[in-house]
């Protein structure tokens, strides 16, 4: 092996180690070194390639609020984390709806018996 290539060699190793290290410090690699490897919400196990399945939710939906503790994260399986996701939506669009509507108040056959009684006349 030439010398230019352990080089190339070792700036690969040293590239690779330092993407690693940056991976580790995001809240998805924490999580997942915190918690089992287990959907929080239908138990499924999670292990090997299907590791990428597994994502992180965070509770209060800011995926800004990471604190190292680890409590607003929990595990969930693609199909729980749409769910959930899903879920949070139905519920604000239900407190929309919920709110009152001003109703109408034109009535156009308020009128129409007397219009009809004129008619026969």
């Amino acid at each position: 092996m030439a010398v230019s290539d352990d080089s190339k060699l070792k700036k690969i190793v040293a590239d690779a180690r330092k993407a690693m290290a940056l991976r580790e410090q995001t809240y998805r690699e924490q999580a997942l070194k915190m918690y089992p490897h287990i959907c929080a919400r239908c138990g499924r196990e999670f292990s090997g390639k299907n590791l990428r399945e597994l994502t992180v939710h965070h509770r209060d939906h800011n995926h800004d609020n990471n604190p190292p503790d680890g409590s607003n994260w929990e595990l969930l399986c693609l199909y729980c984390h749409d769910n959930e996701h899903q879920r949070q939506l139905d519920a604000q669009q239900s407190r929309v709806e919920s709110v009152p509507r001003p109703t109408a108040t034109y009535n156009p056959f308020a009128d129409l018996k007397s219009l009809m009684n004129k008619k026969k006349e």
